[in-house]
């Protein structure tokens, strides 16, 4: 697993047992945000991320910061894939 270092985490938060990824897949599959306003309403929101999103773990996010970034390094990537690979991709 790898470790981040978060000076701003304070040191009274254990997460001994947590699980990375835990809800991954519900959030791909979509969420329900709900918000209770100080007037008493409450407003529903019905998330779905966008066809093709890709979710980056905050350690990630760090070094790629946005989609031109993240398409820049996976395009240096895709030379070293085998051929095979690279012939699939093309005919998706």
């Amino acid at each position: 697993m790898i470790q981040v270092e978060d000076n701003n985490m304070r040191a009274e938060y254990d997460f001994t047992g947590g699980v990375r990824g835990k809800h991954y897949r519900a959030m791909q599959a979509g969420y329900t945000i709900t918000v209770h306003k100080a007037d008493g309403t409450t407003v529903v929101k019905d998330v779905m991320p966008k066809e093709g999103a890709v979710i980056l773990e905050p350690d990630i996010r760090t070094y790629f910061p946005d989609s031109e970034s993240v398409n820049r390094a996976l395009r240096c990537l895709i030379p070293l894939l085998p051929k095979k690979y690279r012939a699939k991709a093309k005919k998706a």
